[in-house]
C-alpha cells in the first residue's frame, strides 16, 4: 500500500493493510446488508473514527461486508479521504460486533500462496525469461524501465542469475505511467524486441536501465529504434510492431495481471508465488533457498 504522509491517516492505515488478493475467499457480489449488518457497519465506522481520531473532515467509507477466513468474522474494506487524498485498507470484525482485528487473517487449512501461483502461471510462457522452463523455482518480477528501484533489482537479478542458474526468472511489465512518462513505450519496445529475438530483450533491458538518466519521452523512440537496428533486428518489423495494438495489449495484460495480484508499485517480486517484500539480494536468495529445499522433500 502506498501511504501519503498526512496527519492522522498514515498512522492509522499503516496497520489497516489491504487484504492480499490471493485470499479472496470466494467473495460474491455484495447483497444489500441486513439491518443487523447495517448496524455492524455503523458500529465499525464509529469505532474506527474514535480509535484514530477521524473527525468530520474525514470521509470514511466502510463495507460492504464480505466473507473472511474465519466463519465468525467479516472482512471489512475501509476507504478514508481527507484533503482530497484517499487510502484504503481492510480490517476484520466479528459477526457479534464484539471483536475488531487489524492486520491479516489466514485460513490454516489452505495454501496461502495458491491463488498467487495460479495467477502467476497465466501467460508466463509468453513472457521474457531466463533459466530452464521446467525449473523447480520460478522468480517473477514486475518491473518498470523508468523506475530507479527497478534498476536496483535489475542489478540484483544479475547476481541471482549467476548464483542460481537452475532458477527461472520471468520479466513482467508494470509501467506506472502516472509518474514515469516513457515507461509504457519502453515496455512496448521490449515486447517488440522480444518478438524478434528473446535474447535481445535482455540486452535492451540492460540498455534501458543503464541509461535511465539519458532517456526521455522526446528521445525514446530514436533510442529504441537505433537499438533494434544495432541488435540486427528487422527495423521495419520493429517499427510496425511498435505501432500495432498487439504489443500494447501484451503490456496492458501484464499490468492487469499485476493489478489482480494487488501490485501498486514497482518492483514487485514473487518466488514460487511468495511475494518478496524486502527486495534485496539476501532476501531473494533466502526465498529461493527455502523453495529449493522444499522441492527436495
Amino acid at each position: 500500500m502506498h501511504l501519503k504522509i498526512w496527519h492522522g491517516v498514515v498512522l492509522a492505515l499503516i496497520f489497516v493493510a489491504a487484504a492480499p488478493p490471493e485470499r479472496a475467499f470466494a467473495q460474491s457480489a455484495a447483497a444489500a446488508p441486513t439491518p443487523e449488518q447495517a448496524q455492524l457497519l455503523k458500529s465499525a465506522e464509529a469505532y474506527l473514527r474514535n480509535l484514530f481520531t477521524w473527525g468530520p473532515t474525514y470521509d470514511v467509507k466502510v463495507g460492504p461486508l464480505t466473507p473472511s477466513p474465519s466463519p465468525d468474522f467479516y472482512t471489512v474494506p475501509i476507504e478514508v479521504t481527507v484533503n482530497g487524498q484517499s487510502d484504503k485498507g481492510t480490517v476484520f470484525v466479528s459477526k457479534d460486533g464484539k471483536t475488531f482485528i487489524r492486520g491479516e487473517m489466514f485460513d490454516m487449512s489452505s495454501d496461502p500462496f495458491a491463488d498467487h501461483r495460479a495467477k502467476l502461471r497465466d501467460d508466463l510462457a509468453g513472457a521474457p525469461s531466463i533459466g530452464p522452463a521446467d525449473a523447480k523455482v520460478t522468480l517473477v518480477e514486475f518491473s518498470d524501465f523508468e523506475c530507479p528501484h527497478c534498476l536496483d533489482l535489475h542489478n540484483i537479478l544479475k547476481e541471482i542469475v549467476a548464483k542460481y542458474p537452475q532458477v527461472r526468472i520471468v520479466h513482467k511489465d508494470f509501467p506506472i505511467s502516472q509518474i514515469h512518462p516513457w515507461a509504457e513505450t519502453a515496455a512496448i519496445a521490449g515486447r517488440c524486441v522480444f518478438q524478434q529475438s528473446p535474447a535481445a530483450f535482455w540486452k535492451l533491458s540492460d540498455y534501458l536501465f543503464q541509461n535511465q538518466d539519458l532517456i526521455s519521452t522526446a528521445n525514446l523512440w530514436d533510442k529504441v529504434t537505433q537499438f533494434a537496428s544495432n541488435a540486427g533486428l528487422d527495423p521495419d518489423a520493429f517499427k510496425a510492431c511498435m505501432a500495432s495494438p498487439d504489443a500494447k495489449k501484451a503490456v496492458d495484460d501484464s499490468l492487469q495481471q499485476g493489478a489482480a495480484l494487488g501490485i501498486t508499485g514497482t518492483p514487485a517480486v514473487y518466488v514460487n508465488g511468495r511475494q518478496v517484500f524486502s527486495v534485496t539480494s539476501q532476501t531473494i536468495s533466502e526465498f529461493i533457498d527455502y523453495e529449493m529445499a522444499l522441492a527436495k522433500k
